[in-house]
């Protein structure tokens, strides 16, 4: 469980990194994230989904 809520940390600080580096940046990128149709982000985010999983699978193996 402590896995679990130091990953959910470190994608937050990575997030909130990104966030504080180039603001502008991300503003465009939610703006074009919310023209998507939702058929697409479902699936970017079962490819992300099933990175991760590989990812952790490879290094917990």
């Amino acid at each position: 469980m402590s896995d679990l809520v130091t990953a959910i940390a470190l994608a937050l600080a990575l997030e909130g990194t990104l966030y504080a580096l180039a603001p502008g940046r991300m503003k465009a990128m939610l703006r074009s994230v919310l023209d998507l149709d939702d058929s697409v982000l479902r699936g970017v985010g079962l490819a992300a989904l099933a990175a991760g999983v590989f990812v952790i699978w490879l290094v917990r193996g």
